[in-house]
């Protein structure tokens, strides 16, 4: 679960495990110790201690529920996603309308990357009860997992409605609208987190790219150098800084940025294409033909590249290579319908 939300899912979950004590404590005073014992224990992080004493009181009474939500419950906080997923089937099938182990079952299936069983037993949960922020939340995270930004908006929004001090519902909500091409509706979300808490993980990276991809790149490079602050090696932002800073036309500043990408994710084109164009501009021609190249090796079928690449090349003399990369940029635009539009998109 995600570290941010860890203390209000085990509060929850607390709270959960309490109100059905009341009624199955009178069972046995060994199982009433074992589960005060677990719930304790929970409370401390020592998820292993409170499995064990949420196994033993499940053994000694199988028809006991909060056995069953402790036990799974702490078996996720441990990673052991099978077993939790195991134990969460069995307990259903006992209680099939017990939201909270339906909802434990989709995090155990969405931390073991099972999606769709994931979405499946969290919309379950959600049919049972939906007055709780949690269910909402983890349902838009398994749909922003699979891009699709429209149901995880739909998430967010019921999120917010309950919880409307959540930064990182509001972010997470940006995010899902900036892909969504309501830009502006998500530039309202990144400002609301960061008033909310200035120091929100990636708010600015975030409010930034938003402002980047309305052309609004000064105020773009504002939100970057605040991020910068606080991820300074984080190779996206360095990226759309970089990207911004070239195209206002500040060359210089942009290439440490650029430089600093590609080494630390030599692995994206978009960073290193930058690079290269900016290394043309400033004059450091052989320097661009060979970051224009890594390009061309990283993303194949890009024309842009090619077209840099042949520039640089005749600007170095090499005339019968430009050509050929000329014509393989011709080449690739005049497929570029055919492949579904631009190649060259910047990242989401």
């Amino acid at each position: 679960m995600r570290p941010n939300c860890r203390r209000l899912a085990i509060s929850l979950a607390l709270a959960w495990l309490l109100a059905a004590c009341a009624v199955t404590w009178a069972q046995s005073p060994s199982v009433h110790a074992l589960l005060r014992s677990g719930q304790a224990a929970l409370d401390a992080d020592d998820y292993a201690r409170a499995a064990a004493s949420f196994e033993r009181a499940r053994q000694m009474a199988p028809d006991n529920l909060p056995a069953s939500r402790g036990l799974v419950l702490s078996l996720l906080q441990l990673g052991r996603l099978t077993e939790a997923a195991q134990i969460g089937r069995e307990a259903i099938a006992r209680w099939p309308q017990d939201a909270q182990l339906q909802h434990w079952l989709g995090l155990a299936y969405f931390k073991a990357g099972q999606n769709g069983p994931a979405m499946e037993a969290l919309q379950r949960s959600e049919a049972l009860d939906d007055s709780h922020f949690d269910i909402h939340l983890d349902l838009a995270l398994v749909s922003l997992q699979q891009s699709q930004y429209s149901p995880a908006a739909d998430e967010l929004e019921k999120a917010i409605k309950l919880q409307p001090s959540h930064a990182l519902a509001r972010v997470l909500l940006g995010r899902a609208y900036q892909n969504t091409n309501r830009t502006v509706q998500a530039i309202e979300q990144f400002r609301t987190a960061l008033r909310i808490d200035p120091n929100t993980p990636l708010g600015h990276y975030h409010l930034g790219f938003a402002y980047a991809s309305l052309g609004r790149n000064q105020e773009a490079i504002a939100e970057f150098q605040k991020e910068l602050v606080r991820s300074p090696d984080n190779p996206q932002l360095l990226y759309q800084f970089g990207h911004c800073l070239l195209e206002t036309g500040q060359v210089k500043d942009a290439l440490p940025q650029l430089r600093r990408a590609t080494e630390l994710d030599p692995t994206n084109a978009g960073p290193a294409y930058d690079l290269g164009k900016a290394l043309l501009l400033d004059g450091n021609t052989e320097a661009a033909v060979t970051a224009l190249q890594r390009c061309i090796e990283l993303k194949p079928g890009d024309p842009s590249p090619h077209y840099q690449l042949a520039r640089a090349l005749q600007k170095l003399g090499k005339t019968t290579q430009a050509q050929q990369e000329w014509q393989r940029f011709a080449e690739l635009k005049k497929a570029q319908p055919e492949m579904g539009g631009m190649a060259t998109g910047r990242p989401q």
